[in-house]
C-alpha cells in the first residue's frame, strides 16, 4: 500500500508519532497524552499479553478490538472496559485496526500468515510473540538461526513489523505501567521508520518509555535468553546496554 493510499488520519498520526519518537530517542522525553489522535488497535490474541496491553491502551483513550478463535469468550473483558473496547473474529480486528498487535503462541504465526497475510500487508504490526520449544516446536529453531524478527517478517510478508512487548512476562506490564519516577523501558526493533514511530507512541501510551534498539535483525537482542530480555531498566539504562552490544 502506498502512502497516497493511506487514510489522511494515518498520515497525520504517523507524522505526529514520528516527531515524538525522534524526541524520545534523542532525549528520553515523554509525549503529552493529548499530542496525537487515538489509533484504532486490533489485537490478535485475548490471553494475558493481549488483554493486559489492550486494557492499558483503552485506558489511554485508544479504541481496541480484541479477537480470538472464540471471541464470545472475551465478552467479560470488553464489558469491563467500556465503549472503547469490543471483541470479534480475527479478520474483523485486523480490518478495524490502524495498528495490529499480535499476542499469540509463536507456533501459530505460519497459520496466521496463511490465513490473514494479505490483510496484514501494509499494516503496522506490533509483534509480541516468543518461541519456546515445548510449546511451539520446530519453528523455535528458525527463530534461533534467522533471528525472531526476521522469522516474523518471513511468515508475515508485507507487514510493517515492529517487535515490542515480548521482553518480559505480562505481569510486569500490568504492575509497572505508569509507575512512579522513571518509567520502565520497552525495547523495540523494526525496519520501517514510520512503524517505529507509531509503535513508540503506543509504548508511551501504555505507560512505558520506548527504546529503539535498531532494525528488525536486532530484535534477537531482546528475545528470550538474550542480553536485553527480562530487564526492568529505565530508558537511559536500556540504551546503554543496547549500545554495548553493537
Amino acid at each position: 500500500m502506498s502512502d497516497a493510499d493511506r487514510p489522511s488520519l494515518n498520515r497525520r498520526t504517523l507524522l505526529r508519532a514520528g516527531s515524538f519518537a525522534g524526541l524520545a530517542l534523542a532525549a528520553g522525553l515523554s509525549r503529552p497524552a493529548s499530542a496525537q489522535a487515538p489509533l484504532k488497535i486490533g489485537i490478535i490474541g485475548g490471553g494475558h499479553i493481549g488483554s493486559t496491553l489492550g486494557t492499558l491502551w483503552v485506558k489511554s483513550g485508544h479504541p481496541v478490538m480484541f479477537s480470538s478463535r472464540h471471541p464470545e469468550e472475551l465478552a467479560p473483558l470488553v464489558q469491563g472496559l467500556g465503549d472503547l473496547a469490543k471483541a470479534g473474529p480475527v479478520a474483523d480486528a485486523i480490518a478495524f485496526g490502524d495498528v495490529v498487535f499480535i499476542a499469540v503462541p509463536y507456533g501459530a504465526y505460519p497459520q496466521i500468515g496463511k490465513d490473514y497475510g494479505s490483510q496484514l500487508a501494509g499494516k503496522v504490526v506490533l509483534d509480541a510473540g516468543n518461541a519456546t520449544v515445548a510449546r511451539d516446536g520446530d519453528i523455535t529453531a528458525e527463530t534461533k538461526e534467522e533471528g525472531i524478527g526476521l522469522t516474523s517478517a518471513k511468515y508475515l510478508p508485507g507487514a510493517r513489523i515492529v517487535r515490542a512487548f515480548n521482553s518480559m512476562a505480562f505481569k510486569f506490564f500490568a504492575s509497572e505501567a505508569n509507575r512512579a519516577g522513571d518509567r520502565m523501558a520497552i525495547p523495540i526493533a523494526g525496519d520501517d521508520k514510520d512503524a517505529l514511530a507509531t509503535a513508540s507512541t503506543l509504548v508511551h501510551d501504555a505507560g512505558f518509555d520506548p527504546v529503539v534498539i535498531g532494525p528488525l535483525a536486532r530484535a534477537k537482542d531482546f528475545s528470550q535468553g538474550n542480553p536485553l530480555y527480562g530487564l526492568q531498566l529505565t530508558a537511559a539504562e536500556m540504551r546503554q546496554r543496547a549500545d554495548a552490544l553493537k
